[in-house]
This record gives structure tokens, C-alpha cells and sequence, in this order.
């Protein structure tokens, strides 16, 4: 028998308790992963609290995770046991569908995520298919990549799926978790990078992240001086916004999208919105394989990292209520 030592809610909204399980039998393509760090996602705090009516209890959350190849199935040869590798939201995809067929296997209609109906990273080992294991270049710091695997790969997928240009205008909402990492990958991408904020005092700090301009939407006449000004507005935040006035500051063939996930504020926009300019309005998901691969590869060539605070894995309460009391600057992560 196997015992993995980790923490769990054991109902819905629960504190987190210590709690052993047994994983099972390794799979013929299962790497076994000694946890060394986990970010904490927001969408953690989702999962704990069911608020996609999702969760199965006790649930052990955490889906950024960096460690070491512990074991390894009989059929991996992508790592090898020692090799350093993260492991984001999914854990599983089916490599035979459609989506994964074309390379989308971040669109696996049989897709497993680590947190859904399995155990995650806030453990001491946790197991994933190979695919989704990805190796840490040396050039990565290996306390802080725990959240590209997330946050990261959740705003650097656009750039790609989108086709952005290096000469494109670029405008991302909100500087939080998942905004002051778009921020740097814009920047670095080549691209005019345009901060939308409702804080004055996040100026200084979202220049110094990468972006050009900053632009404060609690001025109501903001998003008109900037009509027809964006090629792509990327939208980090959770929030119910003027869905109109940043479809009009896209300019022809603009694009907006979100990858911030809400559940009561619907996306909304004009058919003569779209029509006219050819705009589009979408979101993304994350990111398959090969571009997480692509992600840490652009991430060490650049040096972009996240903005991190660090908590020992025991203190993990403390931890996610750092981050529901809004006060992680940007993402928290929990080490062993």
C-alpha cells in the first residue's frame, strides 16, 4: 500500500485538515510527482467552496504544482525519474478525440482536471499522465513556476491561439494574478502594452511590469478617448464589465477576450458591434502541452516570472485566506 500525505476539505467551504489516501496502482503513463512547491489559485478556493458544482469531498486542491519525478509508468519516456516538471490543471487527456487529435488537448472532451474528482498538489506527491507533466528549464526559478502553470499558461495561450502580432496594440484588465503576468508577456511578445485599472496607486507598478500606457476606467470618458485603438483586449478579471465600450476601443478585426470565469455576468455584445469592425469575442482555455513546453521556454528567455509570497505547505489555511482577504500580491504559493 501507498500513502500520499496531503491536506483536504472535507465539506464544502471546509478548513483544509491533514489527510492520507492511498493513489492506487501506478498507471503504465503515470508520473509520480514529490511535491517541492503549489501555487494557490483562485480556482482552488472555487473548487473548496463548490461553486461550479463540481467538487467531491474530501478534495485536496492544488493545480500548480513543481517537484521532482519520483516514479515513473512503464510506458513514459518524455522525464525521467529526478527530472524537475509542473503540472497545471489537467491531469489526464484522452489523446484520441478530435481536439487532442489536433494537437488541443486542453479541449479533451474526456479531459481530467487534477482537482476534479482526484487529489491535487497540496500533498506530498501527486500523480498525472506524462502528457501533462512539462519539464522546468533552469532558467526558470523553480519556486515561482508553480503559477505559470495556471495563471501563466491561462494569459500566454491567447497570444498564440489569437495569432498576435508583435506590432499589435494590446490592452489587459485588471493587474492581479493573472494580469500583472499578461502584462510581462506582452511586453515581451513586442507588443504596445495598455493597463486597464480602477487603482491609481497600480500605475508605477503595471509600468514596471510592461506596460506603456496605463489607463484608469473609473474615468468614465476613458474607453471613448481610446475607441478603435486595440487589436486584442485581453480581460483578467472576474468582474461584470461595459461589454460595449471595450467591444468600440477594438479597432477593425479586434479582438476581446476573456479569461477571467464568472458565472452571473454574462458576456454581451452588439451584432452591429461585431458586424461592423469584424470584431470577435471569445475566451480561451489554458493551454495544451506543447505550448506550456513553449510558455517556459519564452519565460526563460525573457525572465518572466510571477509576483509571489511564499507559505510553508502546514500553513496553507493561512495561505488561502491570504488570498480570499484579496491581499496576495499577486500569487501565493505554498512550499514543502
Amino acid at each position: 500500500m501507498t500513502t500520499f500525505h496531503a491536506y483536504a476539505a472535507m465539506e464544502q467551504g471546509g478548513e483544509l485538515q491533514p489527510f492520507e489516501y492511498d493513489p492506487g496502482e501506478l498507471q503504465h503513463d503515470d508520473v509520480e510527482i514529490e511535491v517541492e512547491s503549489c501555487g494557490i489559485c483562485h480556482s482552488d478556493m472555487s473548487m473548496v467552496d463548490n461553486e461550479w458544482g463540481m467538487s467531491s469531498y474530501p478534495l485536496v486542491p492544488g493545480h500548480e504544482v513543481v517537484g521532482r519525478v519520483a516514479k515513473i509508468g512503464g510506458a513514459v519516456s518524455s522525464v525521467k525519474v529526478g527530472d524537475r516538471v509542473g503540472l497545471g490543471w489537467f491531469a489526464r487527456s484522452c489523446r484520441k478525440c478530435r481536439p487532442c487529435l489536433s494537437g488541443h488537448h486542453n479541449l479533451c472532451v474526456k479531459g481530467e482536471g487534477l482537482i476534479v474528482g482526484r487529489h491535487g498538489g497540496f500533498a506530498d506527491r501527486v500523480r498525472a499522465s506524462e502528457l501533462w507533466c512539462i519539464p522546468i528549464p533552469d532558467s526558470v526559478d523553480a519556486i515561482s513556476a508553480g503559477p505559470l502553470f495556471c495563471g501563466g499558461a491561462t494569459v500566454f495561450n491567447p497570444l498564440v491561439q489569437y495569432e498576435v502580432s508583435p506590432m499589435d496594440r494590446v490592452g489587459v484588465i485588471g493587474i492581479g494574478g493573472l494580469g500583472h503576468m499578461a502584462l510581462q508577456f506582452a511586453r515581451a511578445w513586442g507588443c504596445e502594452v495598455t493597463a486597464f485599472t480602477t487603482s491609481d496607486d497600480k500605475t508605477e507598478e503595471a509600468k514596471k511590469l510592461g506596460a506603456h500606457h496605463v489607463a484608469n476606467t473609473r474615468d468614465k470618458d476613458t474607453l471613448k478617448r481610446l475607441r478603435g485603438s486595440f487589436d486584442l483586449i485581453l480581460n483578467t478579471t472576474a468582474a461584470e464589465l461595459p461589454w460595449s465600450q471595450y467591444m468600440g476601443a477594438l479597432c477593425a478585426k479586434g479582438r476581446f477576450v476573456t479569461v477571467g470565469g464568472f458565472v452571473d455576468a454574462p458576456l454581451q455584445a452588439g451584432a452591429f458591434e461585431l458586424i461592423g469592425g469584424e470584431k470577435k469575442m471569445g475566451g480561451s482555455s489554458l493551454a495544451p502541452p506543447i505550448i506550456m513546453q513553449r510558455m517556459m521556454e519564452f519565460c526563460g528567455r525573457h525572465g518572466i516570472a510571477p509576483q509571489t509570497e511564499v507559505f510553508a505547505m502546514e500553513d496553507c489555511n493561512e495561505g488561502m485566506q491570504h488570498l480570499r482577504d484579496g491581499k496576495a500580491r499577486y500569487r501565493v504559493v505554498l512550499t514543502r
